[in-house]
């Protein structure tokens, strides 16, 4: 710190409690907010050209290693835009199956964020760890949700983390009905922990902070998006993922390693995740769901990103609810998978990972091999939507002393969930005063 200037420099070397690594700058000139920069330096991964000339029945395993966490999401997107590219539809007990596994990821990845990554933040805590020291019972609840979570995801999945069942046109091996049945019993202490989640989370103190967002998720006829839907907005969208690059497009950053993704039409950001899907799917939730919901003081909108905590939860109750269905009411399919023609073609799919719609797209060849592949996870798309928050976010907090500035600034990054590196581990803050 400087007296002669008065400018202040903060430097935290790992913002805590994100998947990643990347910094963040503030530049606070005469008690005034003058720039905002997310910066990713993570390298970038390639995982576009390792796909390239690889069989498309290599894709999801391939995908599924751009995230520990999320790599259900990767291997749903892919083999849905291969099935588009060759005309195939996978629907009865199959596409319930997706659905379970896609649940259990969902459980175990919200789970992991509620927990460990962002209730700290509002109850004071640096870490879960110190956290548990208060507040055990909790700790240990979410833990056991978590382990359900992945449980699932090796039940249906051969394990859980990088899934190795899952295949184009299906699965490699399905569960029988009994064990299906034999596994119910965990899902429904899930259920009660999850809701045990819901009333916890509702009663934290949150900022008043609220932002007009344009949302963007999936959205389904008759069911809440995890798999399948239309590509819909709060401001009229409403596309396939077929033309999903008519309407948004990734630009470079000169900061960043990871692209920034923007409306096509206006170069403006937009809003995916829990969020999102809430807003635009609410109705779309069983009534008792939507019940519990507004009793956690939920509208059927939420506009504040801090809230997204309770949203989370709510979703994470309503996998629970959701895998109880799939498995009180499923049949063994005739055959694990459909069988798959390759042919020149183009595929498109988007599904809903935890974080919000992950985008592929494959371009294919009459022998079935990948000549070109874009990939566009949820937290490139948020990653301008995080910035705009800090913009209009910061200010109320820039006559805080420096650690209270810092410690808001990191939780207002932490309601996207960000995973930094499959945009491309932790923050470096730069808080320059002058």
């Amino acid at each position: 710190m400087s007296e002669g200037t008065k400018t202040r420099t903060i430097k935290v070397d790992y913002l805590a409690r994100v998947e990643g690594e990347g910094a963040m700058y503030l530049k606070i000139h005469e008690g005034k907010l003058e720039d905002v920069q997310l910066k990713i330096f993570e390298p970038p991964r390639f995982f576009e050209g390792i796909l390239r000339g690889r069989k498309f029945s290599e894709a999801p395993d391939i995908t599924a290693r751009i995230c520990g966490i999320c790599p259900v999401a990767y291997q749903m997107s892919a083999v849905h835009a291969m099935e588009d590219a060759f005309g195939v539809t996978v629907d009865g007990p199959l596409r319930e199956l997706r659905r379970l596994l896609y649940c259990g990821e969902w459980i175990s990845s919200h789970t992991l964020h509620i927990y460990m990554l962002h209730a700290p933040d509002f109850l004071g805590y640096e870490s879960a760890v110190h956290m548990a020291k208060d507040h055990r019972t909790e700790v240990e609840r979410g833990l056991q949700l978590k382990k359900t979570g992945g449980e699932i995801m090796s039940f249906i999945g051969g394990r859980e983390i990088h899934p190795v069942n899952v295949r184009v046109g299906g699965f490699y091996k399905v569960p029988t009905k009994r064990e299906m049945q034999n596994f119910r019993e965990k899902i429904e202490k899930a259920r009660d922990a999850a809701l045990k989640t819901v009333n916890w989370v509702s009663t934290f103190d949150f900022p008043d902070f609220e932002q007009d967002y344009t949302f963007v998720s999936l959205q389904h006829p008759n069911e809440y998006p995890m798999n399948e839907g239309r590509i819909v907005s709060n401001k009229g969208l409403d596309i396939t993922a077929a033309n999903y690059d008519d309407h948004f497009e990734e630009i470079h950053v000169e900061r960043s390693t990871a692209l920034h993704c923007v409306m096509k039409d206006s170069g403006q950001s937009y809003h995916v995740g829990p969020l999102a899907r809430y807003a635009l799917n609410f109705d779309r939730f069983p009534t008792d769901i939507q019940k519990i919901a507004k009793k956690a003081g939920l509208g059927k909108v939420e506009r504040n990103p801090f809230r997204s905590i309770i949203v989370r939860s709510i979703e994470v109750l309503y996998a629970c609810e959701e895998a109880l269905r799939i498995i009180d009411d499923y049949q063994e399919p005739v055959e694990p998978f459909v069988e798959i023609e390759p042919k020149a073609a183009m595929g498109y799919a988007a599904t809903e990972a935890p974080r919000g719609i992950l985008y592929h797209r494959y371009k294919i060849n009459e022998k079935g091999e990948i000549l070109d592949a874009d990939i566009i996870p949820p937290t490139s798309q948020n990653q301008k939507m995080i910035e705009d928050d800090l913009w209009k976010f910061v200010p109320q907090y820039i006559g805080k002393p420096d650690e209270t500035l810092q410690w808001h600034a990191e939780q207002a990054i932490r309601n996207y969930d960000p995973c930094i590196s499959c945009a491309t581990h932790f923050l470096k803050l730069d808080v320059e005063r002058s």
